[in-house]
């Protein structure tokens, strides 16, 4: 098993349209065979978050604002292949690559495959 981590950059004004365009991508890894682990999005206003201390005085800073995470998992390469393949013809990935093309919700975005790590 492996999962992929992706690092957004939101814009400014924008969260709105990238929740949507986040619950488009958790369906269409779902229905084609991944483990979505969620998107994890910049806190609003309305959201009551602890000040971001450190343990490690020197080391640590605040992230930026703007930064969202998505995570989610796929058994093997093959069925991440079989994944890649099957959402690129599939109506709703044309419907969220368009809607994303109309509202431009993130500037950039970094990709990486990781293996978990458990006890």
């Amino acid at each position: 098993m492996f999962t992929c981590v992706v690092r957004y950059r939101v814009e400014p004004g924008k969260l709105a349209e990238f929740r949507e365009y986040a619950h488009a991508w958790i369906g269409l890894i779902r229905k084609y065979g991944g483990t979505h682990h969620g998107y994890f999005v910049p806190g609003t206003d309305d959201d009551s978050l602890p000040d971001p201390t450190f343990s490690f005085p020197g080391l640590g800073t605040v992230a930026p604002a703007d930064i969202a995470f998505a995570l989610f998992s796929f058994p093997n390469v093959e069925a991440y292949d079989q994944y890649r393949a099957a959402v690129a013809e599939d109506e709703g990935c044309k419907a969220a690559t368009a809607r994303f093309n109309e509202t431009k919700c993130f500037s950039g975005y970094e990709r990486a495959f990781l293996v978990p790590m458990f006890e």
